[in-house]
C-alpha cells in the first residue's frame, strides 16, 4: 500500500475512526502538520480499541491479521493489520535486514517467540520471506531448547541467529559448554530489547566471527518505526523513508526536539496504516538525535508510559490497576517503576509511596497478583532471563522527580545507556 499524504491520512482517520474524530474535534479542517495535532494518550487509545464496540478502527475486520502485546491477561492490546499493510511493513523491515548485514544465501535461525497472538516470530519470518536477498529460513522459534539450537548450528551450518538478546546469550552459553565455538555464525541480529554490553563477552566467546546488529525497530502497537543504521552503535536507527515519521518530544513540555543529544519521547506516525491509524503515537522509548538533520536517533531508555523488563512489557497503568484491585487502599498511593540490570539480567523494583508501615504479608500478595496478571514475568524468571520482582515501600518525598517539571517519574530507567 503506498504511503498516504499526511493531510489525507489525518482526514481519513478523523472521518472514519470515532476515536480520532473525537480527538481532532476542535481542530480546523485540512490540518497537514503533525505539530498541529495532539500526541496520543496511550490509555485513551487502548480504551477505545476494544471488542466489541471498537471506537478506534476505521472499518470492519474482514481481511486482517491480529497481533497482541505479550505478557498481559484480562485486557490484552490487540493490533490488527490488513493484508496489504502487513505486506508493506514486512517488505520494508526485510530491506532493513540487508542494511543490518543479511547477505545472499545466509542461513537464518529465527529464535523469536511464537503463539498466543504474539507477533515477533511471524513478523520476522514474513520479513525474511520478503527480504530483497535470497536466504535460507530456519523457523526454530524461541521456545526451543538452547542445546538443541546449539546442535543445529553445527549440523546446518547456520550463519545468522535472530532473537531476543537474552535468548542469543543463552544459546551462546550452550555453544560454549566444554569450550565450544560456532565459527559458521557470521551475524547476530537482535530486537525486542536493548542489547547491553554485559552480554557481548558471552556472545563473542561462542561466536568469535559474528558481528552484532539491530534487526530493526518495531512494536506490536506502534508497528514499523525505524530501520537499523550500519556502524558501531547498535542503538542508532532511522525512520523508514516514505513509511514512517519519527519525532522526539520533550517529556516536560510536549514540544518537538530539534537538536542532537537531548533525550525525548519517541513518537511515531505510520503513513500507510489505516485500519488502526498510528498518528503521533508514543511507543514508550526515549531517544536522542545523533545528527543535526534529525534523521538518525539513538535509543537511550524507557519513558513514563511503562517499563520493559527484557521482553516483558510492564505498563504503568496496567501495574497500577493490578495493585489497586489487589489492595484497594493503595488507590491514593504513588507508584514508581525502577528498571535495573545486574549479573546480565534485567530486574524491576516497584516503589510504592506510604506514610505508614504496610502489613508484612501485603508485599508478597502484591507480587503474586502482578505475576498472575503478567504471566510472562514468572515464566522469564524460570527461564533465567530476568530477576524476581521486588517492592519497596517509601515515603512520598523519597520518590525520584523529573529534573525540570518536578513531577514524580512513573518510570526510572537505571540501566546503562552508554
Amino acid at each position: 500500500m503506498p504511503a498516504r499524504p499526511l493531510r489525507e491520512l489525518i482526514d481519513f482517520a478523523r472521518r472514519n475512526s470515532p476515536f480520532y474524530g473525537e480527538l481532532y474535534r476542535d481542530l480546523p479542517q485540512g490540518v497537514a502538520e503533525l505539530t498541529d495535532l495532539p500526541v496520543i494518550d496511550q490509555t485513551a487509545f487502548w480504551a477505545a480499541n476494544t471488542w466489541p464496540d471498537n471506537r478506534l478502527l476505521t472499518g470492519p475486520l474482514t481481511d486482517a491479521a491480529i497481533y497482541t502485546s505479550g505478557g498481559t491477561t484480562g485486557a490484552p492490546k490487540f493490533s490488527p493489520w490488513t493484508r496489504t499493510e502487513h505486506a508493506d511493513s514486512v517488505t520494508a523491515f526485510g530491506a532493513g535486514m540487508v542494511a543490518a548485514g543479511l547477505r545472499p544465501g545466509h542461513r537464518v535461525a529465527n529464535l523469536f517467540l511464537a503463539g498466543e497472538l504474539y507477533g515477533g516470530f511471524l513478523y520476522i519470518e514474513h520479513s525474511l520471506h520478503n527480504a530483497p536477498v535470497e536466504n535460507v529460513r530456519l523457523p526454530i522459534a524461541g521456545h526451543a531448547a538452547d542445546d538443541f539450537i546449539a546442535g543445529l548450528i553445527g549440523t546446518l551450518g547456520i550463519n545468522v541467529l535472530a532473537g531476543l538478546p537474552n535468548k542469543l546469550a543463552r544459546v551462546a552459553d550452550a555453544v560454549s559448554l566444554d569450550g565450544g565455538a560456532a565459527d559458521s555464525v557470521e551475524l547476530l541480529l537482535f530486537a525486542g530489547d536493548l542489547l547491553f554490553d554485559d552480554l557481548r563477552p558471552v556472545l563473542a566467546k561462542a561466536f568469535p566471527r559474528a558481528s552484532i546488529a539491530s534487526l530493526g525497530y518495531a512494536s506490536v502497537d506502534g508497528g514499523l518505526i525505524g530501520g537499523p543504521v550500519p556502524g558501531g552503535d547498535v542503538r542508532v536507527h532511522e525512520a523508514f523513508p516514505n513509511r514512517t515519521v519519527v519525532e522526539l518530544i520533550d517529556e516536560a513540555t510536549d514540544t518537538p526536539i530539534t537538536e542532537p543529544g537531548r533525550p525525548g519521547r519517541v513518537v511515531v506516525t505510520n503513513l500507510f496504516r489505516t485500519l488502526m491509524p498510528i498518528i503521533r503515537y508514543p511507543v514508550g522509548d526515549l531517544a536522542e538525535w545523533t545528527d543535526a538533520e534529525c534523521r538518525r536517533f539513538r535509543l537511550v531508555g524507557r519513558t513514563t508510559e511503562g517499563a520493559r523488563v527484557a521482553n516483558v512489557p510492564m505498563g504503568v497503568a496496567d501495574i497500577r490497576k493490578v495493585l489497586t484491585e489487589a489492595a484497594p487502599t493503595l488507590a491514593g498511593s504513588q507508584l514508581q517503576l525502577v528498571q535495573r540490570r545486574w549479573n546480565g539480567r534485567d530486574g524491576l523494583l516497584l516503589r510504592i509511596s506510604s506514610t505508614s508501615e504496610p502489613p508484612t504479608a501485603l508485599t508478597g500478595q502484591l507480587i503474586e497478583a502482578i505475576y498472575a496478571a503478567k504471566p510472562m514475568y514468572p515464566e522469564s524468571i524460570a527461564a533465567g532471563t530476568v530477576h524476581p520482582l521486588s517492592i519497596e515501600w517509601t515515603h512520598p518525598s523519597a520518590l525520584a522527580l523529573h529534573p525540570r517539571s518536578g513531577k514524580v517519574l512513573p518510570v526510572v530507567d537505571e540501566r546503562p545507556h552508554t
